[in-house]
């Protein structure tokens, strides 16, 4: 199997959950490679210190920021993203930007719990799958 490329971000009230899943997957995850926004990496790593996880910036501090260059960069399999819905976001901005990149580069993105475990309890998690590559050629290609 080759290692999939994990980006790690969970809200406020949302982080022990996100701990509590990794915990819950581990078997899945090891052997993984991670990213993760601040604190959420603090907290998966107190947990996990076995785990390769790179720490980030805090979301707000720009860490959103970073996991979506990697995005566009390529360099990001899977993004969990566990999203308090209800509880207003300082950087809402960054939190869209982020999505939003996720989904024009066509990476699978987990914001809760049930799709998080269906992505990971796919076959398609461990056999290789590469999604379709998105293409922006049409865009960059329009007449000025």
């Amino acid at each position: 199997m080759e290692r999939k490329r994990i980006a790690l971000v969970a809200h406020d009230a949302r982080k022990q959950d996100l701990v509590r899943w990794v915990a819950a997957n581990i078997a899945a995850l090891d052997g993984q490679i991670f990213w993760a926004t601040g604190t959420t990496g603090r907290m998966v790593h107190e947990v996990h210190p076995d785990l390769e996880l790179t720490m980030l910036k805090s979301g707000p501090l720009g860490g959103d920021q970073q996991i979506g260059a990697m995005i566009a960069e390529g360099r990001i399999d899977f993004l969990v993203f566990f999203v308090d819905a209800m509880t207003a976001q300082p950087h809402d901005v960054d939190v869209k930007a982020l999505t939003r990149l996720a989904t024009l580069y066509n990476v699978p993105m987990a914001c809760n719990e049930a799709t998080a475990d269906m992505i990971i309890a796919s076959p398609l998690f461990t056999d290789g799958y590469k999604p379709r590559p998105a293409s922006f050629t049409g865009y960059e290609q329009r007449p000025l």
